[in-house]
């Protein structure tokens, strides 16, 4: 086992964002995504649920045409099927943030799918 620390040696982002899967399996997905700053995304909508949280600095969510300020610490769920995009994140620091992705469905335990 190795200790990480999710704010040192950040990649350059450039005018994209960065993502990295931190962790997975079949029904969930955990994201580091680097934000470059000001950034501005393209409208999502996920068949799964998000949770989402701003680890360092600042970013503007659009929800359901509602604008949402996070700062660090903060977090979000947002539930499948709802249009959602990035309208901004803060310059120093980067918006750093944490993306768990869950299935919709998870079967009880005892039963596979």
């Amino acid at each position: 086992m190795k200790t990480r620390n999710l704010l040192a040696d950040l990649p350059d982002t450039g005018r994209e964002e960065q993502m990295e899967m931190l962790a997975g399996n079949r029904h969930a997905r955990l994201l580091r995504i680097i934000s470059p700053p000001r950034f501005n995304s393209r409208p999502f909508l996920q068949q799964e649920d998000e949770w989402v949280m701003v680890l360092q600095g600042k970013g503007t969510l659009e929800v359901e045409g509602k604008r949402l300020q996070l700062a660090a610490g903060d977090s979000l769920q947002i539930p499948a099927g709802t249009p959602h995009r990035v309208v901004d994140t803060s310059t120093d620091p980067l918006c750093i943030w944490l993306a768990l992705h869950l299935d919709c469905f998870i079967p009880p335990p005892g039963e596979t799918t």
